[in-house]
């Protein structure tokens, strides 16, 4: 009896696109970084400026990029899980408010855009109010 084609061996793994995509933008991330840190003023005798954090952070990213990379096209990233899209939406708009609070131009102009009295510790509340928000409805039976 000759063995069936279909019943020969595991089936050969597909290249994760999902992971290139996301092995390409830490790679990018880690990129800007390093030409960010190029950027940098330093005046600084000891040879260690503010640069060095950048560039650590940014050969962080850079080695989660290929090993990334690796498990992408060897296909042996892990299954994702469906996204709950009210619970990506809500962390999405408290990272949007905390940018906004924290880091954008005139105080005064971000008061008046987000309600709140500004400053980082602020838009750190918001942040946590929104992504503490029950994303699926309570049951009781569940808790008792």
């Amino acid at each position: 009896m000759t063995p069936d084609s279909a019943s020969s061996g595991p089936a050969p793994r597909r290249v994760d696109h999902a992971g290139l995509v996301i092995a390409l933008a830490l790679a990018a991330v880690a990129a800007v970084l390093v030409w960010h840190a190029s950027q940098l003023q330093s005046n600084t005798t000891y040879g260690m400026g503010p640069q060095a954090m950048p560039i650590v952070i940014a050969i962080g990213l850079g080695i989660l990029a290929i090993g990334n990379l690796i498990d992408a096209l060897r296909g042996n990233l892990p299954p994702r899980e469906s996204a709950d899209p009210k619970a990506v939406l809500l962390i999405l708009a408290g990272l949007a408010l905390l940018i906004a609070e924290a880091d954008l131009g005139n105080p005064a102009q971000v008061r008046a855009a987000v309600g709140a009295a500004g400053g980082f510790v602020r838009a750190d509340e918001i942040f946590a109010i929104l992504c503490s928000v029950p994303t699926v409805p309570f049951r009781r039976d569940v808790v008792s």
